[in-house]
């Protein structure tokens, strides 16, 4: 059987999340596919935002404000 290979390679970027009441989330994923490296950091904010929402939509939990956004190690 043949061996399948990716057309491109995912380029995401992690980043670990603490919250305006002290809650912490790790390693959310962002795609940073075609991004500058000085968008990243805004554009991870707005993504986790819209994440955070779709999330809350789901559970019915709202999440805080984001406090600080820091990338994996």
């Amino acid at each position: 059987m043949a061996k399948k290979t990716k057309a491109e390679p995912d380029n995401f970027v992690m980043f670990d999340v603490t919250y305006e009441d002290g809650s912490k989330s790790s390693r959310r994923k962002i795609n940073a596919a075609g991004l500058q490296k000085d968008e990243i950091e805004d554009f991870a904010r707005t993504e986790i935002m819209t994440q955070d929402r779709k999330i809350a939509e789901m559970s019915g939990k709202p999440r805080g404000n984001i406090k600080e956004l820091s990338r994996s190690t």
